[in-house]
């Protein structure tokens, strides 16, 4: 009828038994409108997953610093330690 898309070549509805209707497929009877509909849901999600992207990108960044800062922070500590137990065994005489 008006307003439906012509199925391709050898596409056809879900057989009687066969493995259930998922989102991403569609039947030859799919009007332009539902197809229109699924595309934009489809770009809506691909807009979100590559806002959450960005999201993890911006957390990995901030955790990589969080990380260089405590490693720096340990080696500083190490150096003084080493420093203070290397004086206290001139100290002793050992």
């Amino acid at each position: 009828g008006p307003g439906r898309l012509p199925a391709a070549a050898g596409e056809e509805g879900p057989v009687e038994g066969g493995p259930p209707d998922h989102s991403y497929s569609l039947s030859s009877g799919t009007t332009s409108e539902e197809l229109l509909r699924k595309l934009n849901e489809q770009r809506d999600i691909i807009a979100l997953l590559e806002v959450k992207m960005k999201e993890m990108k911006g957390s990995i960044r901030r955790l990589r610093l969080a990380e260089a800062q405590l490693r720096e922070e340990i080696r500083e500590k190490d150096r003084l330690l080493h420093a203070a137990s290397a004086g206290t065994r001139k100290r002793h005489g050992l």
